[in-house]
This record gives structure tokens, sequence and C-alpha cells, in this order.
């Protein structure tokens, strides 16, 4: 009798160890707004990237109108009949925003070799720096490589990229493989590149919440950061200084994959500038160096500058006042239970989940609002296999900007394609993560160690982002 009660009680208490439900995370009030009420949006159409925040005045709304048409409209070779839209090139990579951000979203790398580099870019640098710290570009080239231009201009060069499969295998045995991509330069129409040449490739990120960090306060990101690795935690988060062309002073960088802009207004010039050729106010020189410009004189120009203060101040009000598409299946007991892991894994030690905007800025409504970017907008060491090689302001050839990680679960919707990371590289959720190396090393072996079910359960949380 004693044996068979034994057995029984055995039997229960095994049954409900089974039973015994994986832990997960709590939920949080409001945590489906990724952008605060006012910047969150529940389109979950392909236009999820496009949507216009609340609130804003019928000032803001009516900058958002022509912000939005500029952002999409094609600029064309100068003289034009359309004045506000002339002086394309005369290099470019794109002759619109919404060449590189479709939707404004995200761009992909090449599918074939010898495609065109519809949103991937290269920064090209040599080992000497300039007035303010920043390394020099290429004498010839310049600091971006453009392989497009206008009639009777040659465009730089061509680029072929290929891919080396990496294989490996999750500690359940699993195999898995990862796309390491190569780079391949040709067509040099202008001789060849300095020696010492550095590039970085870089692809267009999506567009939504950009002007909610814009105005989260410098302190609170300061906050975060332990350049020296003080505790010991293995994780080093550093702020990235950077010039303000308009200010004339050094400032925190915020913008770009190394945090190499300062604020959305040169953030926006910058690309102007170097991607379509567009002159303004903050950089009223055409992107030619000396030597092309010797090779093309009386290049005819669409005004001084091409882009007005007025249009510029309204694209950049347009990028500032764009939504964050809200979570989705953020109460899901399996999403649940990877934002359990993703804090197990310490992936939120970079990956910040919350924080909150200021009262920077001139527009009111992005001001005090509770945003969950999941980054803390440092650099990090992110390890020989993503490195680049090539400093960026404070930024050496290892480090990379947190990349925010809201909206990037509509990627697939908008974009159509899952394809991740600074250069393109990664083909999925699971990818992205697998690349991560350096300071992040620890939390990627343990996300291999993981069970198949656990691995897929942070996925979706992922996705739900």
């Amino acid at each position: 009798m004693k044996y068979l009660l034994f057995t029984l009680a055995t039997l229960l208490l095994f049954g409900a160890c089974r039973d015994e439900q994986p832990p997960v995370a709590a939920t949080e009030t409001d945590e489906q707004y990724s952008g605060g009420k006012n910047f969150t949006t529940f389109d979950r159409s392909e236009n999820a990237f496009g949507i216009q925040g609340k609130n804003l005045s019928s000032a803001e709304d009516g900058y958002f109108v022509t912000g939005n048409a500029l952002f999409r409209n094609n600029w064309v070779t100068a003289p034009a009949s359309v004045q506000s839209l002339d002086g394309l090139g005369p290099l470019m990579n794109a002759i619109s925003c919404g060449s590189c951000h479709f939707k404004d979203g995200r761009a992909q790398p090449p599918t074939f070799p010898e495609d065109a580099l519809n949103g991937l870019l290269f920064r090209l640098s040599i080992p000497q720096a300039g007035a303010h710290g920043e390394l020099l570009g290429d004498p010839v080239y310049g600091g971006q490589l453009q392989d497009k231009a206008i009639m009777n201009v040659l465009p730089e060069a061509r680029v072929r990229v290929d891919y080396e499969i990496v294989t490996g295998n999750f500690a359940d045995g699993t195999a898995y493989s990862l796309r390491r991509p190569l780079y391949s330069f040709y067509d040099l129409q202008y001789g060849d590149f300095a020696a010492g040449l550095m590039y970085s490739p870089r692809i267009a990120p999506q567009m939504p919440g950009l002007g909610l960090l814009e105005i989260v306060p410098e302190s609170v990101i300061l906050e975060w950061a332990d350049t020296d690795d003080t505790n010991q935690d293995g994780i080093s988060g550093k702020p990235n200084y950077v010039w303000n062309t308009a200010r004339q002073q050094s400032e925190l960088g915020r913008f770009g994959w190394k945090a190499n802009q300062p604020d959305l207004l040169q953030q926006t010039a910058k690309a102007f500038n170097g991607d379509i050729g567009i002159t303004s106010n903050l950089f009223p020189e055409d992107h030619l160096t000396p030597f092309q410009q010797l090779q093309y004189p009386g290049i005819p120009n669409g005004g001084t500058p091409e882009i007005s203060d007025d249009l510029l101040a309204k694209v950049v009000s347009y990028c500032q006042t764009l939504s964050v598409p809200a979570r989705r299946q953020w109460d899901d007991v399996k999403v649940l239970r990877g934002k359990f892991l993703f804090t197990e894994l310490k992936c939120d030690a970079c990956h910040r989940p919350s924080m909150s905007t200021g009262n920077g800025g001139t527009i009111q409504a992005l001001k005090n609002q509770p945003i969950r970017p999941y980054s803390d907008l440092l650099l990090h060491d992110m390890g020989a296999d993503l490195a680049d090689n090539r400093p960026d302001g404070l930024a050496n050839g290892n480090e990379w900007r947190t990349a925010p990680l809201w909206g990037i679960g509509m990627i697939p919707v908008v974009n159509g394609h899952t394809f991740l990371l600074h250069d393109g590289r990664a083909r999925s959720m699971e990818e992205a993560v697998l690349w991560h190396g350096g300071e992040a090393e620890r939390a990627r072996e343990d996300y291999k160690k993981l069970s198949a079910e656990d691995r897929a359960a942070l996925v979706q949380f992922l996705e739900s982002l």
C-alpha cells in the first residue's frame, strides 16, 4: 500500500512538472503604442510606414503633405520647366528619396551580382583627417561612391555583390547557413582608388519614428553609456560626437548606421546632396571632387541652392512626423515567451525597450511621449564579422549604432523582403541574430543553445515589434 501511494505521488508530481508552462514576460500598459499615443499607427497595410502622426498643427499638416510629395517626386536634370525639382546630379545614387526608401521603408541589396545599387551605397574614406576630425573621402571619387549620373556624365563605378555561404549548427544539432557579402568594384571611370581606401556598405533603413528619437534628451542616452565597461557586464555603449554644420559645433550623433549625423536637418540635407546631387544652403556644393569638376565645366544647375530652405524644412518636418507601427500580437503567449527570452539573453542591454522624448524641437505633439524604440542610440562593438574597418567620427571600424527595432516586423508587408543589418546580408530575423558578435557574442551563443521552440518564440517576439 505504501509503495502504491508513493508511486501515485510520484506520477502526480511528474505530471505537474510536465504540465508546468515555461516563464513568460508580463504584459505592460500601453505596450502596443510603440511611438506613444500621438505617433503610433495601427495601419497594417503596405502603407504602414507612411502614416502621419496625430495632434499636429494645421501648418505641420501642410508640411507633411508637401514634404511627402517632395520625398516621393523624381528630380530632373536642369534646366527644366519645374524649377523646384531640377538640378539632379550630375552624379548620384538615386533620383528621389523614395527611390531608396520605397514607401518610407527599407531598401534591399541587389538580387543578382551585377544589379544596380538601388538603396545600397558605399561610403569612401582615406586615412587622413579633415577639419573636424572626420576622415577625408577619396581625392578623386569623394566620400560616397555614385553609380548613376545624368546624360553626358560618366557614373563613377559599378559594384558586384557576391555572397559566401557560412554554415554552423545550433546546440541541438540543427544546421543553419549565413551569407557574407563580397564586394568588387569595376568600371572605375575616373581612375584607381587612392591607396589605403576604406569603404563601408550602407543600406537605406525604414523612416518611421525619427522625429521621436531626435528629441530624446541627450542626458538619457548618456546615462546608458559605459565606454570602458566599468560595470564589467561586457556591454560598453559609446556615444558618437559629430560636427553639426548648421550650428558649427560638435554634437551627439543620433542618426545613420554609425550615429554620424546629429539631427534630421543635416541627415536630410546630406542625403539630398550625396544621394541625389541636390545642393542646399547647408551643403551648397555639388557632390563633385575638384578632379571631376575639371572634367565637366559648365554643367547647368537647378539654382543656388537647388532646394530652398523652406522646401528642405518641409521634407525634414515630414520625416519627423511619420508614425511608428503598433505592436502586433503583443499579448500572445508565444510572443511573451520570446520577450522573456529577449531579456534573459540580455538583448535589452543594447536594444533598450523604452524611453521618453523630452521638450526639444518645435513640434508639440512629439514632446514628452513614452516610446519603445528598442535602441540606446549608442555605438557598440559588433565583432569582426560585421566590421567595415572604417572609422566614422568616434566610431571605430567594429562599431555600429544600435538599430531601433520598432517597425521591423512590418518590413515584409511594406517592402516585400526580410533583408536586415547595415548591408542587408541577413535574410531573416534569425540570421541577423546569428551575425551578432563582439559585445553581443554571449547573447548570440546563448540563443544558439535554446530549443527550437524557444528560438521560434524569440523570433516571433521580434516580428511583433
